[in-house]
């Protein structure tokens, strides 16, 4: 039997590659192994991700070698997601995902979509171009702990700061947590929108998710 190591590198290069056959075989070694499923998508799987962006930012791959790669992870959650327990999140939350109007960019959102599934979130996606008043009545009427909005061209970020006004100016911006990204999108940019969070990753995105849910509900007491 390979060794840990062999695995998680097995697992990783697989992604990297696009290879989905591969990925689903160090999956199921995983498995075999008693590896911790949920670290070797959130953080594996995350970390072999964060090898495919860099590469896509000096344009050493492209679109379809991302995807390919996102369709490596899938591979490789599908084995994997049966044996997550007890690392789920302790508490059931929604979470509303969206690529904001007029931006159409939404691989980074599905990576988001796969990492937040994977450790047990209930994920509502609206896909791409989701018009902000579409967007805060999903959040209302499915009453979100979480969005997190998308955007990956500078010309659309300003619709972040759309949702978040609409939010407070209905009296709900205290009710759900708000996270953002997307590559022009930066940390101090997103704080001064009002933003609660911007995750460096989509890996980043679980943990940041966990805490702010954490926090909601302490301020909430557990109550919409």
């Amino acid at each position: 039997m390979a060794t840990k190591e062999e695995i998680v590198n097995g697992f990783m290069k697989a992604i990297v590659d696009g290879d989905e056959e591969a990925s689903a075989k160090w999956a199921k070694e995983a498995v075999a192994a008693g590896l911790d499923a949920y670290e070797m998508v959130t953080k594996h799987g995350g970390d072999a991700m964060t090898i495919v962006n860099q590469k896509y930012e000096k344009k050493e791959y492209f679109v379809p070698e991302v995807l390919c790669a996102a369709n490596a992870l899938n591979a490789g959650v599908d084995i994997l997601s049966p044996h997550m327990k007890a690392d789920k999140t302790s508490v059931p939350a929604t979470v509303v995902l969206a690529v904001v109007e007029g931006d159409i960019h939404d691989i980074g959102k599905n990576l988001v979509k796969i990492m937040l599934s994977a450790a047990g979130f209930r994920v509502i996606d609206m896909g791409k171009d989701v018009p902000s008043a579409a967007l805060v009545e999903k959040i209302k009427e499915t009453k979100a702990d979480v969005v997190g909005m998308s955007a990956l061209m500078s010309t659309t970020m300003p619709r972040m700061k759309n949702v978040i006004d609409m939010l407070k100016d209905q009296g709900i911006r205290g009710k759900v947590k708000v996270i953002v990204g997307g590559g022009p999108v930066t940390k101090d940019w997103a704080l001064s929108i009002g933003a609660d969070d911007r995750p460096h990753d989509a890996s980043a995105a679980v943990g940041a998710t966990k805490g702010l849910v954490e926090k909601l509900r302490a301020e909430r007491g557990e109550t919409w």
